[in-house]
């Protein structure tokens, strides 16, 4: 199985830039990755893809550096029937894709696999980025297994597991006061910030291609039909975006039939909701949230880079951006532990929230096929609002 992978394009000007091609391009656009998809699909078949290893590099043609990669067996995570939730929400059909059981705990294995292989094959010794937590402890296991260093620039409080994690990967952590924005901010006028490779949330371009598998294996999972509509926890969006662009390039293989594609649902806080705030508004672009307060460290991103493609995507396929309460997503992180035995993160529960919501305001439908996301494991984040212990 070999990569197919021939350029990247700007997703704002549509220029072509070569692989070697750093951060965003000239213009300002969002790099995607394009492929060979006439040459893949030749060998990309259902048939044969059923024959593969059970992880996401089954679908090698469609990523990159898949010929070499710097893989923990990361993908193909469980596709959970919720029927305790169906019942309770008068629904028919309600999944949940699990990532808990990511290496790491987390959706972030995904993007940070193909994003290490490619830094690595480009000759890097150092990476960086900032993170709210699962981005970090991802890209400091896949550095330690490729034999990269890594700084990460975390902020201050972030829960402290996440601290520990990176510490024992031997990745060198920065506490920056402030949330994920300062922490970019922070690395970008660090001393040493031409030494390094950025993996910053698309400022490289192959995150999002480990991403997109995410579609891929829902579509699999169902037997190789789309679900109706996906709800999704969107922090910087990459997973949103790149399933998006997972469905194009399925209907190009002749994967899945051209027609309706899932409606794609951004769940995001109500004290960090940029993506939310401009769909309500009809604007193009998010703004910038100034003070972004909410438990889901994953969610506390004020500024996304790649807010506009996600917003394209929402609008395109008719779906919505929504956002919950921390109260709210602390119910549905319980609700998933005591009905269903999953343990998810508040990310995880804001997606119960939300799909709660849309439901019962009519904007879901209880004959829709729908699923969810648990984007990584409870088990990092130290308490849940209004749940005791004693």
């Amino acid at each position: 199985m070999t990569s197919c992978l021939e350029w990247l394009e700007c997703s704002r000007c549509g220029a072509a830039v070569s692989l070697e091609a750093a951060g965003v391009c000239a213009c300002g656009g969002i790099l995607l990755a394009r492929y060979r998809l006439d040459e893949a699909g030749r060998t990309m078949t259902r048939a044969s893809i059923a024959s593969r290893g059970p992880t996401m590099w089954r679908y090698a043609e469609v990523l990159p550096g898949s010929d070499d990669p710097v893989t923990l067996g990361e993908g193909m995570t469980p596709l959970l029937r919720l029927r305790f939730i169906e019942r309770e929400l008068g629904a028919q059909a309600i999944w949940l894709k699990d990532e808990a059981l990511e290496p790491t705990g987390s959706f972030k294995a995904r993007g940070m696999a193909p994003a290490i292989t490619m830094a690595r094959n480009a000759g890097a010794r150092r990476v960086a980025l900032p993170s709210a937590g699962n981005a970090g402890s991802a890209a400091a296991a896949y550095a330690a297994l490729a034999g990269l260093a890594v700084d990460l620039f975390l902020p201050a409080d972030t829960p402290e597991p996440f601290f520990l994690e990176a510490a024992a990967f031997g990745a060198r952590v920065h506490r920056i006061a402030g949330d994920i924005g300062a922490c970019g901010r922070a690395m970008r006028a660090h001393p040493d910030a031409g030494r390094w490779t950025d993996l910053s949330t698309f400022r490289e371009p192959y995150r999002c291609e480990g991403k997109k598998t995410l579609g891929y294996e829902i579509a699999e999972q169902l037997g190789w039909t789309l679900p109706d509509a996906i709800v999704y926890p969107a922090g910087g969006g990459t997973g949103l975006v790149g399933m998006w662009k997972a469905f194009a390039e399925m209907e190009s293989l002749g994967l899945v039939p051209k027609g309706p594609r899932p409606r794609m649902i951004a769940v995001q806080a109500e004290g960090c909701a940029p993506i939310a705030g401009a769909f309500a508004s009809g604007a193009a672009e998010p703004a910038a949230v100034t003070a972004p307060f909410t438990y889901a460290c994953g969610l506390r991103v004020p500024a996304p880079l790649a807010g506009s493609l996600v917003l394209a995507a929402v609008h395109a396929s008719n779906g919505c951006a929504i956002a919950v309460s921390d109260r709210e997503m602390a119910r549905g992180q319980v609700d998933l532990a005591r009905g269903e035995g999953v343990f998810a993160c508040p990310e995880g529960g804001a997606t119960l929230a939300a799909a709660r919501a849309l439901l019962a305001a009519g904007l879901l439908l209880p004959s829709e096929r729908i699923v969810l996301f648990n984007t990584a494991t409870g088990l990092k984040v130290p308490s849940i609002p209004g749940l005791s212990t004693s």
